[in-house]
């Protein structure tokens, strides 16, 4: 008689994907805010902004000069 294994795969299956989830919302919430300065500090210098360090991690902004005489 055959043992059915199909169950048991699925399970697996399911266990590995909630891990991999589980691991990256984790990843998210610790570096979140750092990964949002990061964008702001490159998005800063791609518009020729200047990068205002903020009290907290996550709160930095850009200040953008914009020159209209030119």
């Amino acid at each position: 008689m055959k043992a059915n294994n199909k169950g048991q795969a699925l399970i697996e299956y399911i266990l590995i994907i909630t891990l991999i989830t589980s691991v990256t919302a984790v990843a998210i919430l610790v570096l979140g805010k750092a990964i949002r300065d990061g964008i702001t500090k490159a998005t800063c210098n791609v518009t020729g902004g200047k990068y205002v360090e903020g009290v907290k991690a996550g709160t930095g902004t850009c200040d953008n000069i914009i020159n209209l005489e030119e």
